[in-house]
């Protein structure tokens, strides 16, 4: 098992849901749910597994589970 690390950067409470990746390891995330009770960080590992085709729970956040600017570590 390999695993991958990128940089994502999440906008919370977003009219629309929005996934871009800017470069190779760096992703820029929309999601329409609050930065509470951990809804937002659940919503992201979603959007990031189904980018990867891979199952959610082989997402994980490394650093920055309260902030913006978070560091995924993704098992392939």
């Amino acid at each position: 098992m390999v695993t991958k690390y990128i940089h994502v950067s999440v906008i919370v409470n977003a009219k629309k849901e929005k996934f871009v990746q800017k470069n190779e390891g760096h992703f820029l995330i929309s999601v329409k749910e609050k930065a509470e009770r951990n809804m937002a960080n659940a919503r992201v590992l979603e959007l990031v597994a189904e980018h990867f085709k891979i199952s959610k729970n082989k997402v994980r956040i490394i650093n920055g589970h309260r902030s913006p600017s978070k560091i995924l570590g993704v098992d392939f």
